[in-house]
């Protein structure tokens, strides 16, 4: 097709999750449900650790920064997708759409490098408790989460250039329930297959990597304690269980999505679902129904809430 005789797209349809009105009513439902509950428990979790001075330390540091990625994460797609459940013509702009490339690709990858930046401090901690003051000191921490941000936005920089600068000529029917990079590259009007499995392989990689150093992080730490006491391992277990939950429910839907490995519709959407979804919603919850000392800065809380009622 000549240049010429190309139309520019202004504008995608999104084909959403389902066909049938009563499902997306349910889903309607849910999905608002899960994103305040989200929205509520993240918020929470941040504004918790900013209050209780007992919470400053770097463990609730990185954690506060993950709840703040993940209230971003899912607000890049969670609100655009509900509403479309209540329309008939799911329509973004170029420009929206380019967006939501850019924030879920950009606050993706600041929260795969927090969870390693998580794991690494886990491993200090237990596996080097006598150096940890000094290892991970406050310095340090602002400057690893400054790498985590810097890197997500570097990722997310180099999709968006790669995607932005292709021809769309239509169609422009993506079939998700937002802008995937995979699937809004096969609307372009050029051949873009090995672009594409380019762009997944190192998206893949990035997180494969990622799981892989956390994987050896939380293994280390066990075999570590296990060796010294018993006891100690069950104490390390109790502690790294919770972060395990989280990585697993976080990269195993991304890898499996950026390698390829299914090509099964409804599959790669339920994945979707997952990790911009559920996967935020989950984290509040673990990190804190079994977390002694968030139990207690809650408890702080109510106290002091309740000696503020007249």
């Amino acid at each position: 097709m000549e240049k010429g005789n190309q139309s520019v797209v202004s504008e995608f349809i999104f084909q959403g999750l389902c066909a049938s009105k009563e499902l997306q009513i349910f889903l309607l439902l849910t999905f608002s449900t899960l994103y305040l509950l989200t929205v509520v428990g993240n918020l929470f979790v941040v504004l918790l650790i900013i209050r209780d001075h007992h919470l400053h330390s770097p463990m609730y540091f990185l954690l506060a920064n993950l709840s703040f990625v993940d209230f971003c994460l899912s607000s890049v797609t969670t609100p655009k997708l509900t509403t479309d459940l209540l329309q008939e013509n799911k329509t973004i702009s170029f420009g929206g759409c380019m967006s939501q490339i850019l924030g879920v690709h950009f606050f993706g990858g600041a929260e795969m490098t927090i969870l390693v930046t998580m794991g690494y401090d886990r491993y200090v901690a237990i596996c080097k408790p006598l150096h940890y003051s000094s290892i991970m000191d406050r310095q340090k921490c602002i400057w690893l989460v400054w790498i985590a941000w810097i890197i997500g936005f570097l990722h997310s920089l180099i999709q968006m250039v790669t995607i932005v600068g292709l021809p769309f000529c239509g169609p422009r029917v993506v079939d998700s329930f937002f802008c995937d990079i995979p699937l809004v590259m096969k609307l372009a009007c050029m051949e873009t297959d090995t672009l594409g499995r380019v762009i997944n392989t190192n998206s893949g990689i990035y997180a494969t990597t990622c799981f892989i150093l956390l994987m050896i992080s939380y293994t280390y730490i066990l075999l570590t304690v296990f060796l010294r006491s018993k006891d100690g391992a069950s104490k390390a277990l109790s502690t790294c269980t919770s972060h395990i939950v989280v990585v697993v429910l976080f990269f195993g839907p991304c890898i499996v999505i950026f390698l390829g490995s299914v090509n099964i519709t409804w599959v790669d959407k339920f994945l979707s679902v997952v990790y911009t979804l559920i996967t935020p919603v989950l984290n509040p919850a673990i990190y804190t129904l079994r977390n002694k000392e968030i139990k207690n800065a809650i408890k702080r809380l109510w106290a002091s809430l309740s000696n503020m009622k007249p």
